[in-house]
């Protein structure tokens, strides 16, 4: 079959025309499907050309929509039978599926058996003993029965996404499938889904709920570590038979999956983007090591399936899952100490990734700072929210949302629709190198610590990270350098009515301390600048009429 693309005014028409025999006294009409003119991608011509599955053409993309670099804060959730596998754990696992079979410690890079002590003798892990405490021997109780007691009795989509919108959050979604390969969707592909164990379509509901309040949906993508997270399930419960949960037998080191994996693989990201339409695909590593040419099968599909529906979709990866100008980076619980060119994103947490019955979660103003420096160094924020087992949604991440929202609904301003500015920020506070897990590091920012945006050239904002002290002193604009595009028309401090009072001068912009703050969180601050033209463009005299 062939297809042929037309634009009839402005609406995108796809004709396809089937090579067949006919007889002569019947005439066959070729199909014609109406449906929205795709938007435009950052290379015109082909937004109606099908990709290939080349990087070559894959790589014509738009990649990054402006959807998606406004948008600056996304949702996921993760929540599964791992959240019910932790209750009553003294140390939650999120990788309970791995844990579990460890009757001795190893490592699962090497296959090597870790010793401990001074005898140095191998040990169980804490899962593996609390398991065998809890539910019996691994032999006889495995993942797979794990699975039959997830019970999502208190899941309420309606809830979860009104929660999602009240955080500020421009994008949201489920993990629709992590390490453990259960599908948290009604699946025809695989029979470990959530519809089939608890009679819900977790994505489905939240896909419904999400849209309705306009925001966009996510799906995210664990299932290509699933290859080695299940390999030494063979040593206990694992058969054949349960191949199509725990993937097919092999030596712990042997991490290049079979062909059978790849095809489940691809059949799992398929179903979901069929049917669901995700606007956007997140991953977590391991892909890297999948075929390249399953890769490339993906990306094509989803790129396309994009076009079709008319809308700019969005690939998110680690590590070196696919080549530049694919997808969008993400650093996962980390960020750049620098301002980058290319936008990227962050994937992190306020406590563990799972449910955890100790869980102790960052306070919203740490969140609040995490954000902000993000968004001036050019990326977004995709906030795991980590529900109980039973789908509810702990207090403390709900007054988390909620504060992050109240503070979005006053700076909201100088974060969503921005881009970085000549500088990402000033101050004494720095994040030592860069990149993945760096949250590690104690990070208090002070009153000293200035962070940018800007909108267009005449909107520059400027966000003091703590309560100021004394008078503010940002440093960068001061009147030795030639960074403003203008001069400063006003300045307004974001929520507020407030008359800012400010000077400049030799050692910066100086803001004098602002009697009431609009937030307990950082104080956001909105610098207007005067639209200075260039003359002598259009072949006037300037010297003449000055004008």
């Amino acid at each position: 079959m062939q297809s042929n693309f037309f634009i009839v005014k402005g609406i995108a028409i796809a004709i396809s025309l089937t090579a067949c025999s006919v007889s002569s006294d019947k005439v066959i009409e070729p199909l014609i499907v109406l449906g929205a003119q795709p938007q435009q991608n950052k290379n015109a011509d082909i937004a109606l050309v099908e990709l290939k599955e080349e990087w070559s053409s894959l790589s014509k993309v738009n990649h990054k929509p402006d959807w998606f670099q406004d948008a600056k804060l996304g949702i996921y959730t993760h929540w599964g039978p791992t959240s019910t596998a932790n209750i009553g754990m003294k140390w939650a696992s999120g990788w309970y599926g791995l844990d579990l079979y460890m009757d001795e410690v190893y490592d699962w890079k090497t296959g090597d058996v870790k010793l401990f002590g001074d005898k140095k003798q191998p040990k169980a892990s804490y899962t593996y003993q609390h398991h065998v405490k809890a539910h019996g021997d691994p032999a006889d109780f495995g993942y797979k029965d794990i699975i039959k007691q997830f019970n999502p009795d208190k899941f309420n989509a309606q809830e979860w996404a009104d929660l999602f919108k009240l955080s500020g959050a421009k994008f949201a979604g489920p993990v629709a499938v992590h390490h453990d390969n259960f599908a948290m969707w009604d699946s025809d592909v695989t029979r470990w889904n959530s519809k089939a164990f608890t009679g819900k379509d977790i994505t489905g509901e939240l896909k419904s709920a999400i849209e309705q309040r306009g925001l966009k949906f996510l799906t995210s993508f664990h299932h290509a570590f699933t290859w080695v997270y299940y390999a030494n399930a063979y040593k206990f419960d694992a058969t054949p038979e349960t191949a199509d949960l725990y993937t097919d037998q092999h030596e712990l080191t042997d991490f290049e999956p079979n062909d059978r994996f790849h095809e489940q693989w691809f059949a799992m990201l398929k179903e979901v983007i069929d049917k669901y339409q995700p606007d956007v695909i997140w991953f977590d590593w391991w892909v890297e090591v999948l075929n390249e040419e399953y890769r490339k099968k993906f990306v094509a599909y989803y790129y396309n399936k994009g076009k079709e529906w008319g809308k700019d979709v969005v690939i998110n990866y680690k590590n070196t899952s696919f080549p530049d100008g694919i997808g969008v980076l993400d650093y996962e619980r980390g960020r750049p100490n620098k301002l980058k060119d290319e936008f990227w994103m962050t994937d992190t947490s306020p406590g563990a990734w799972f449910y955890y019955e100790n869980a102790k979660f960052v306070e919203p103003n740490q969140i609040v700072d995490i954000l902000i420096d993000i968004v001036s160094k050019n990326g977004l924020m995709l906030l795991n929210v980590p529900p109980n087992p039973d789908g509810s949604i702990p207090a403390e991440m709900k007054d988390m949302l909620a504060k992050l929202g109240e503070w979005l609904a006053i700076n909201g301003e100088g974060i969503y629709e921005t881009r970085p500015w000549t500088v990402f920020g000033e101050g004494p506070t720095r994040i030592n190198r860069g990149g993945h897990k760096i949250e590690k590091q104690k990070i208090a920012y002070t009153d000293k610590d200035i962070r940018f945006t800007k909108k267009g050239d005449n909107t520059i904002f400027a966000f003091v990270m703590a309560a100021p002290m004394q008078d503010i002193v940002i440093q960068t604009l001061n009147t030795h350098l030639s960074v403003l595009e203008g001069k400063i028309k006003s300045i307004e401090m974001l929520g507020s009515n407030e008359k800012v009072n400010w000077q400049l001068n030799e050692n910066g912009l100086v803001i004098r301390k602002p009697n009431v703050l609009p937030s307990d969180f950082a104080l956001g601050y909105k610098i207007s600048l005067y639209q200075e033209q260039e003359v002598g463009i259009g072949g006037e005299d300037p010297g003449t009429n000055g004008e």
